[in-house]
């Protein structure tokens, strides 16, 4: 019993505590961004339900602490529906009302009386926190740790596979791929990932002389300890770097955020790539992380972290160091998912602003509704397809018979 309790907390606690985190600063980018547009607010809560701690500030403010850790939420004053995005008939209520109750003008105080460009800033700006959170996040990691280059250097060729048949040798140097120019073994990995069924062409050193070779990526199922059971592309090396193959560098400040800045941008470079792919049926979607994936993730990180065999305060560095680098992802992620045209999500308020914006009026409120119901839907399908592939990768339907 203490073992499995022991086991939730390490899954369990890291994925709360950064949840929370990355949902927080991403409701208090809407915060800021409202409260300089002048944007009467009710409520600024991290978690959900029930007030655990609550204060009310000078402006009317409350700030409020819940106890189900899951996140949190800005609350407009006005708010009348999920969407946000009120038609006309709801704003002329509107309207009537906070004038009935404070008098010509006040309305203007009103997030949805805002200009569209403001309201759009708003929106925005939860996302926008997103991003700049991981690269704060990436600058502290980069200036703090360093940047460490591990060169992809062949040490096995998996007999019969892609890499084995296209002629790769141990001790080769891979240099490109596809004539772009490679400096690391992860960059040599994402791009091998992401071309499943797409011939490679590899540059490579091989003893000073430079060979290309083209291997086609397969994708097989593994065993990943951070990931759980997944279906990836691999064309068949186990890279190990020699002595001269690693290079560090402790980044200052300026080079790190441009480092941090390169690093997102190929993150989402790579998201939409995937997606793009799943699409057009070249991926099946087994990369898509649910709740239960990025709890998994966080456990596993975490559990690499405090095994590492080293003095308590260094174990206990060297795991915020871990749960850093993990924020900074997610927080990309959330991020990308909410700049989704979906109406439920920050990305359909742009869209219902876009078209406010050019129509000059709000969206019609059954135009509104049915987007909603759509949106919802898409969302409820998206997460239950990303959490049938967390239950997969955790081999909880292996009794079925050939389904995970």
């Amino acid at each position: 019993m203490t073992g499995f309790l022991g086991q939730a907390l390490l899954y369990i606690v890291p994925f709360l505590l950064v949840l929370t985190f990355i949902v927080t600063i991403h409701e208090l980018g809407h915060f800021l961004v409202a409260r300089a547009f002048g944007v009467k607010i009710d409520r600024f809560s991290i978690g959900f339900g029930k007030a655990l701690l609550s204060r009310v500030d000078r402006r009317g403010v409350e700030w409020r602490l819940a106890w189900i850790p899951l996140g949190g939420y800005v609350k407009f004053a006005g708010d009348l529906d999920a969407s946000s995005v009120p038609d006309r008939a709801g704003l002329d209520e509107l309207k009537s009302r906070i004038v009935a109750e404070r008098g010509p003008g006040a309305e203007r105080d009103y997030f949805h009386f805002k200009p569209v460009w403001q309201r759009a800033l708003i929106v925005f700006a939860g996302p926008a926190a997103n991003f700049l959170l991981a690269v704060a996040l990436l600058t502290v990691l980069f200036s703090v740790v360093g940047e460490q280059i591990v060169a992809p250097r062949v040490a096995q060729v998996v007999p019969g596979s892609p890499a084995a048949e296209a002629g790769f040798q141990p001790r080769d140097l891979i240099t490109a791929v596809n004539g772009r120019a490679v400096r690391g073994g992860d960059e040599v990995t994402r791009m091998v990932i992401l071309s499943a069924g797409d011939p490679l062409t590899f540059t490579v050193d091989r003893d000073g002389r430079t060979v290309r070779l083209v291997a086609t990526p397969e994708r097989r199922m593994e065993d990943d300890a951070i990931a759980g059971r997944v279906r990836v592309a691999r064309i068949g090396l186990n890279m190990y770097p020699l002595p001269q193959d690693y290079s560090f560098r402790r980044l200052n400040p300026f080079e790190a955020a441009g480092k941090g800045i390169d690093t997102i941008g190929a993150v989402i470079g790579s998201t939409f790539r995937y997606l793009g792919r799943i699409f057009v049926g070249k991926e099946s979607g087994d990369l898509l992380n649910g709740p239960l994936g990025i709890a998994k993730a966080a456990g596993g990180v975490t559990q690499q972290a405090v095994s590492v065999e080293a003095s308590a305060p260094l174990v206990a560095a060297y795991l915020a160091l871990t749960l850093v680098q993990f924020a900074a992802i997610v927080s990309v992620g959330m991020g990308i998912v909410n700049l989704l045209p979906i109406p439920v999500l920050d990305g359909g308020h742009l869209m219902f602003y876009g078209y406010e914006a050019v129509a000059r009026r709000p969206v019609p409120a059954r135009v509104q509704e049915l987007g909603y119901r759509v949106g919802l839907a898409l969302l409820a399908g998206l997460m239950l397809f990303a959490t049938w592939n967390d239950l997969q990768k955790l081999s909880l339907f292996k009794f079925l018979g050939g389904l995970a």
